[in-house]
């Protein structure tokens, strides 16, 4: 834990002492949490309560606001920093606040980790601190990724490798991304017990066993708890009727919609695509008030393109388990795997996924 006014110390893990490593599949794996530990002397409410809300789908109430494109004071987001994060598979988790974190101790924490990783990859060994690592551990800051001034700003974690026999300025490989965000989380600050930053959504993208250890030094540093982030089938209907409503310069992708068939001895998907223009023309007729949408909408909108599918293929969706979610904004899937295909509606998709992790939090 860290020392109040200082950076954190080094796990205990990092002398062999006290730690128990995870196994790839636990920890963070679908449907588990991390067991959170106990802060004494805090007094700190449970998460659950603090965040509670009378929300429905995606944490909203029965009325949202629709995705609209990122303000121009985004349009100098770095197009580097954008274009990483687009097209890529994300696992999402949500993320209960971080005690004691701190922007200014950042190149600290990337120590930190780098030297807890070489450890747990030696089973427990201690190493020292500082010297070159074949893993390089890379923590920094996108402040660009904010939906107003009082949203902390979004927090990437980086793993490189490099060959220990390689020259030191040798090229270094990406194996590992993951980052924390919060967009639009004003209204659940308020209440945030000091020295606590909120940071809900953590997106990842590369093998489970680093997000295991690298979700296992932040709940050990930070005393927070990670829980996989599944998605509805009515937040994934909420989802395609925003997304479809989204304007696009360029759209040549279909939308698609996934649907699992329960109850087959063997699994059977049934994918059903709808080109883009037909599905804004139907969501055109649904949709009556500017720039909002609600639960009826939404209903109104899937229910019509199951009717439509039932009249050509004597099918009833709506038997059937809504799993995915492809559009030209973005694709999901109820597992909680995201993919970011809009640059200017990344912010809007990011304040969904930020209200659904919140209305998550235990």
């Amino acid at each position: 834990m860290a020392a109040a006014g200082g950076p954190p110390s080094a796990p205990r893990g990092l002398t062999g002492r006290g730690f128990k490593p995870r196994p790839a599949g636990n920890g963070l794996g679908a449907g588990t949490a991390m067991e959170p530990r106990t802060l004494s002397g805090t007094g700190r409410p449970s998460w659950g309560l603090l965040f509670a809300r009378g929300h429905g789908p995606l944490g909203f109430s029965s009325t949202s606001r629709l995705l609209t494109p990122a303000p121009r004071s985004q349009e100098n987001t770095d197009p580097q920093r954008i274009a990483f994060l687009l097209c890529k598979q994300w696992t999402l988790y949500s993320v209960t606040p971080l005690y004691r974190f701190s922007n200014a101790h950042l190149r600290n924490y990337s120590r930190l980790l780098s030297a807890f990783i070489t450890a747990e990859r030696q089973k427990g060994w201690a190493v020292e601190v500082g010297v070159e690592l074949d893993i390089k551990v890379a923590i920094s800051s996108l402040p660009d990724l904010k939906g107003s001034d009082q949203d902390h700003a979004a927090i990437l974690v980086q793993l490189f490798s490099r060959s220990p026999a390689s020259q030191k300025n040798s090229e270094e490989k990406l194996i590992w991304s993951g980052w924390f965000c919060c967009v639009c989380g004003d209204d659940f600050f308020e209440n945030m017990p000091e020295d606590f930053t909120c940071l809900p959504l953590f997106l990842t993208n590369g093998a489970e066993s680093y997000t295991a250890i690298v979700g296992s030094w932040f709940q050990k540093t930070f005393d927070c708890c990670f829980h996989r982030l599944a998605i509805s089938p009515l937040n994934l209907s909420w989802m395609a009727a925003m997304w479809t409503g989204c304007k696009v310069d360029k759209t040549t992708s279909a939308m698609e919609l996934i649907f699992s068939v329960p109850g087959l001895l063997q699994p059977l998907d049934i994918s059903y695509a709808i080109h883009p223009e037909d599905a804004k023309a139907l969501w055109d007729t649904v949709q009556k008030t500017p720039g909002e949408i609600t639960q009826e909408e939404v209903d109104i909108f899937m229910d019509c393109l199951y009717s439509h599918f039932h009249r050509h293929f004597k099918i009833h969706l709506s038997a059937a388990k809504l799993v995915k979610v492809s559009t030209a904004i973005a694709s999901a899937h109820c597992d909680g795997i995201i993919k970011f295909l809009q640059s200017q509606y990344l912010i809007g998709v990011l304040k969904l996924l930020t209200e659904l992790a919140i209305s998550q939090i235990q």
